[in-house]
């Protein structure tokens, strides 16, 4: 992963703070470099004190990374602004409650927990730049994947280009490539938890969000996927039978 040529990150304290839309969100810029090979960056583009070889990031580091993940507590799902739900979940929320989901489902055989538990929390990531792109966006899958390649790579290099940032490029792509069993079962907890905010605002404030139920329904495709869905639209059912 490669960011060149970028200047000035701290030009404007605005600049991370930004109320433009999540679509055209300007990417703070500094001179870093990474590769999807090493971590390693140049020496006199880090920070005094920071090392690409630490494990961890330097403080200042962290704190400009935890400061432009902020972004993802603000940023309110789409999908639900454009229904008109009232008070709708934000990024952080979606992403923190599929991290509980991979604490609290059963042991998958070659699956690793831990590896749910942080692709969860890093898989909608990017967003705290690109904002949450949506299919009505208009915006071409390819197009959608370069944004958020282009934003991963400055939020790594932002933390400090070391192991840490190494690992949450490499778990975003892991799972926006489907490419590991904890890939499916994180896409899976995805659509579960969608469905499962759907239903809750359903019963909460009285609108339809039959559309989400749709756009799941036959793609689940891990067991623990099925089997919560299935739980979930069984008792959308019963809650609309019920229903005068």
């Amino acid at each position: 992963m490669v960011i060149g040529n970028r200047v000035g990150f701290f030009k404007s304290s605005s600049l991370l703070l930004s109320t433009t839309s999540p679509l055209h969100r300007p990417i703070p810029k500094r001179t870093v470099r990474m590769s999807s090979s090493s971590s390693s960056a140049a020496a006199s583009d880090k920070p005094t004190g920071e090392s690409s070889s630490s494990p961890s990031p330097s403080p200042a580091a962290a704190i400009d990374f935890l400061t432009l993940c902020h972004r993802l507590k603000t940023t309110k799902r789409a999908g639900w602004v454009r229904r008109g739900v009232e008070s709708p979940e934000s990024v952080a929320d979606h992403m923190y409650r599929m991290g509980v989901m991979a604490l609290v489902a059963d042991d998958v055989p070659g699956a690793d927990r831990d590896r749910l538990v942080k692709m969860a929390i890093v898989h909608d990531i990017a967003e705290a730049i690109v904002g949450d792109i949506t299919p009505s966006d208009g915006v071409p899958k390819k197009e959608k994947s370069r944004r958020e390649r282009e934003a991963l790579d400055h939020m790594c290099n932002l933390l400090g280009g070391g192991s840490r940032a190494k690992e949450i490029a490499d778990l975003w792509v892991e799972y926006e490539e489907n490419s590991s069993l904890e890939a499916k079962i994180v896409k899976d907890f995805d659509k579960v938890e969608l469905i499962l905010q759907a239903l809750e605002y359903e019963n909460e404030q009285g609108i339809d969000l039959d559309e989400f139920f749709q756009s799941t329904a036959g793609k689940f495709t891990t067991d623990v996927g099925k089997a919560w869905a299935a739980e979930i639209v069984s008792r959308r059912r019963k809650n609309n039978s019920t229903t005068p």
